[in-house]
């Protein structure tokens, strides 16, 4: 037996993750649909033959919840001496461990070094339809899972090397999108297919005996590095709580997420007792989801540079009440579980905030703000359903400013650019922008969420808006400011602007009509009077703070001279020194009422 080192550890993680990058690059080039190959909405990981998970590539977090235990489920199915090399297995079902909601869709397949099985590999792909009542196949209204779409039994898409037609047929049967999702399947079986050749490689390389003591020590280490990590956190036991705005369904109810975190001895035990029970509405989240974004949470606090390994999972322990809206049981629907993953993070992070702010961003837009639109194209003939998520704010922090126009946490998907969008659907963009002031004011400013206008280009189309943070603003750290929440508006048949709530389905949509969204801005870090004059103004020039924002939440008095826009020291100085205190224990006495 081989001793491992560190330096053979290093190279084989790093193997493993550039497989993983490879099975990507593979997926996005060869993906049919804009969500896709633009949007880069999918994901790949590698596992060892015992189906622990030993490498992911860095695309969405939230899909890891997807696969976690999909080899698992495999291999309970399908035991290890059934599989045979060019076997491929598919299935959406986030009840039965293979995924967290319908449209994403995930495929494994087994590696093979001769007859012995080394590892798998598999990648998952959010399809804009898999059937259900609303295209995009999530709908604010649901209220069981059967509302939103074909749901696909763990079963083989291959067969020693061959597709398995029956079920490829099956399901482009039950999708409103026929075309768009066959060329993303056949996608998705080349990306596994190329990792599976990749991977046999590194196998190959080390001997099967070999690389799997690497792989296991890989997960030791990653164990190690992240129990260290939470080391070097103050021991002891945090809460916080924030709200979801509502549950879908017509609901206007606001819906808690609750987390007691204790750090001991290098172990993070996170519980969501007083969490909100399921809903009727589809922001329900299965424990695999959860789990995941725990991992998340604890990677990005205390193990930023360790490798995404299954290894991480030893030290955390995450309990949430079965039936809570973050431990979800069949048949309630999970469509929109993204967003209680977004708010889910956004407790562990305050909580972790009341003992280390300086690791910790104040609150981002944090929910994946989605237009769906879909409808028949004039120019094809065809009928198509565009998803569409807009970015927002990124929390400010110890260090700096935050992200304007990003997506954060649990999602990680490109912006589809604008003439990629113009030239494939009958929608027209009229306004693509940062929102002014939507970014908390603070010692760090808040990055900007973002506006973007759809005019509609043909009749009879349909839309469907699902957001959240409509009325539970982003919060600001250590007396930073709040962020502006986000808004639907629409006008329709010629009228005025509308507001509209924060998830909508089933909106007729025709030529001329306008759509409106505009997603959340970030909190602020520190006292905004403390952030320095020459920063404000330069914020202001560059339209990211108003001029009434300036001086009524920096203290900042700016006034027009020959040289253009300037300060006004004087009477800066006399504002800020007159309310500087106050306006910081205002702030202060906020975020402990949060707390």
């Amino acid at each position: 037996m081989k001793r491992n080192d560190p330096i053979t550890l290093e190279i084989v993680g790093n193997l493993l993750l550039s497989v993983a990058e490879e099975m990507g690059v593979t997926l996005v080039k060869t993906a049919y649909s804009t969500n896709i190959k633009e949007r880069k909405d999918c994901s790949t990981a590698l596992f060892d033959a015992k189906g622990q998970m030993i490498a992911q590539a860095e695309y969405v977090p939230m899909h890891l919840g997807s696969m976690l235990g999909v080899v698992t489920e495999v291999l309970k199915k399908f035991p290890a001496h059934s599989l045979r090399s060019g076997d491929m297995f598919i299935t959406n079902d986030p009840y039965a461990g293979g995924g967290t909601h319908l449209p994403d869709i995930t495929m494994v397949k087994p590696v093979f070094i001769e007859d012995r099985l080394v590892a798998f590999v598999a990648n998952i792909a959010h399809h804009s339809d898999i059937g259900g009542m609303v295209p995009g196949s999530v709908s604010a209204n649901s209220d069981n899972i059967y509302q939103e779409g074909l749901r696909v039994p763990l079963g083989r898409i291959c067969r020693a090397g061959e597709l398995v037609q029956e079920t490829y047929d099956y399901i482009i049967l039950n999708t409103r999108t026929p075309v768009e999702r066959s060329g993303d399947l056949d996608a998705q079986i080349a990306s596994n297919i190329a990792g599976a050749k990749r991977m046999g490689e590194v196998v190959r390389k080390y001997g099967p005996d070999y690389f799997a003591e690497c792989t296991d020590a890989l997960l030791d280490y990653a164990e190690h590095l992240m129990r260290a990590g939470i080391r070097t956190l103050p021991e002891g036991t945090y809460t916080f709580e924030d709200y979801l705005d509502d549950a879908g369904a017509n609901s206007d109810t606001p819906i808690p997420i609750r987390a007691t975190i204790t750090i001991e001895d290098g172990m993070a035990k996170v519980d969501f007792t007083g969490t909100s029970p399921q809903v009727p509405g589809p922001l329900n989240m299965t424990y695999s989801g959860l789990l995941t974004t725990a991992f998340y949470c604890f990677k990005a606090v205390a193990g930023q540079s360790i490798f995404s390994n299954q290894g991480i999972y030893r030290a955390l322990q995450v309990t949430a009440p079965e039936g809570s809206i973050v431990n979800c049981k069949l048949p309630v629907p999970v469509g929109q579980r993204i967003d209680t993953a977004q708010r889910v993070v956004d407790v562990i992070l305050g909580a972790l905030a009341q003992v280390a702010p300086e690791r910790v961003l104040a609150a981002c837009n944090s929910v994946v703000t989605s237009a769906i639109f879909s409808g028949t194209n004039p120019k094809t003939g065809n009928y198509f359903v565009y998803l569409e998520t807009i970015a927002g704010g990124s929390g400010a922090h110890s260090r700096g400013d935050g992200l304007s126009g990003v997506q954060v946490h649990m999602t990680n998907t490109s912006n589809l650019p604008v003439e990629a969008l113009e030239r494939e659907y009958p929608v027209l963009v009229e306004r693509y922008q940062l929102r002014a002031d939507s970014g908390g004011a603070g010692r760090f400013r808040g990055g900007l969420g973002i506006q973007r206008d759809f005019r509609i280009l043909n009749d009879g189309m349909s839309y469907t808006g699902l957001g959240d943070r409509h009325k539970f603003s982003p919060w600001g750290l250590e007396g930073g400011m709040s962020g502006s929440p986000g808004c639907f508006q629409a006008s329709l048949n010629g009228d005025g602007l509308k507001q509209l709530g924060s998830k909508i389905s089933g909106i007729t949509l025709n030529k001329e009509d306008l759509v409106i969204v505009c997603s959340p801005g970030s909190g602020g870090y520190g006292n905004p009077y403390e952030r320095p004059a020459a920063s404000v103004l330069k914020d202001v020039r560059e339209g990211k703070v108003s001029l009434e924002s300036a001086q009524a939440d920096y203290g900042v008095v700016l006034v027009n001279a020959l040289a253009g826009l300037q300060i006004d020291e004087r009477a800066t100085l006399k504002l800020r020194e007159g309310t500087k205190a106050k306006r910081g224990e205002q702030n202060n006495e906020a975020d402990r009422n949060r707390r």
